[in-house]
């Protein structure tokens, strides 16, 4: 098969966005409702929907993720007329968490009833950053295009940043608290305590590989970091910054040194963290750009991150 006869159904944000970096983006079909990067995938056909209200409350919406857990119901449904009219070769998915996307098992069922086409399908499972570099090696070996040149450039830039990070003191790694969700709160897990160590920073909370903890506030008060990134599933900068505001209300908000020290930096997790595909490195940019500013300036400022300031 060559690559004029490929036709690929994204079924995840960052699958997407690394089969557009490894240059196939004409390829693409179908995607999720999720995936709008790049910009030119906006007219693609949608395979899937959730049951899940994302203009809900953060409680909400994390009462409504446990109750279909619960239930063993997933939380999105795959458009199996769409599915079948797109004939695709290939379906890329994920098997790593059934809150990011449609759930692997769901995926082999409805590629079992398909009729006009029998897809190859490719499931990505990171949970740290060379997971995410093993998966574009994946994808590209079964698309069969090169991996290397989309490897080589990012890891440069990985390199880069690492290179003037590894020589601070102790001292100078500030420690530094990654909230992916604020009601109820829980921590940055998975790649994101790689990423900050990275970028020159000292992650209390989370651990590499491993999927994000809940968060007591008894505990952030006694850790009580340096600095606090604020980087929710699933949300852009402007519902982050929203969320953080209801989240300065608890009544321990004020009592941190980051919130002090005016340490507490708002993300756009939708783009970036929450992402493992090529922006993780974008991500990597903007915690260095955060923690390190007299090493860097890579102008992420106003549409990667913003300072926290509470408004009244």
């Amino acid at each position: 098969m060559t690559t004029s006869d490929l036709r690929i159904v994204s079924l995840l944000p960052s699958a997407t966005e690394i089969v557009a970096a490894l240059g196939l983006v004409d390829a693409i079909v179908g995607r999720s409702h999720e995936c709008d990067y790049p910009a030119d995938l906006q007219n693609r056909p949608i395979c899937t929907e959730a049951r899940l209200d994302s203009e809900k409350s953060s409680a909400q919406i994390d009462e409504d993720v446990v109750e279909l857990a619960g239930k063993t119901l997933s939380i999105y449904n795959i458009k199996m007329d769409v599915l079948e009219q797109l004939q695709p070769t290939h379906i890329v998915t994920q098997d790593q968490c059934d809150v990011c996307a449609v759930n692997f098992a769901d995926v082999e069922k409805a590629v079992a009833q398909l009729t006009k086409s029998q897809p190859k399908v490719i499931s990505l499972q990171p949970n740290v950053l060379s997971d995410v570099w093993a998966d574009i090696e994946r994808v590209a070996a079964a698309l069969g295009v090169e991996s290397q040149p989309v490897l080589t450039g990012l890891q440069y830039r990985i390199k880069a940043c690492g290179q003037k990070t590894q020589g601070l003191p102790e001292n100078s790694r500030p420690k530094v608290a990654g909230i992916e969700w604020t009601d109820p709160l829980m921590a940055t897990g998975n790649w994101i305590p790689e990423l900050i160590k990275l970028a020159g920073g000292q992650p209390v909370f989370g651990v590499e590989g491993k999927h994000s903890p809940y968060l007591q506030w008894e505990t952030l008060v006694e850790a009580d970091p340096e600095v606090i990134i604020v980087m929710p599933c699933g949300f852009d900068l402007n519902r982050t910054r929203q969320e953080t505001q209801q989240m300065a209300q608890h009544p321990q908000w004020q009592s941190l040194q980051a919130v002090k020290n005016s340490n507490v930096y708002l993300t756009d997790g939708n783009s970036y963290f929450n992402r493992p595909g090529p922006r993780l490195v974008d991500s990597l940019e903007i915690l260095a750009e955060i923690l390190h500013p007299e090493l860097f300036e890579f102008d992420y400022q106003g549409t990667g991150w913003e300072r926290f300031s509470l408004s009244f």
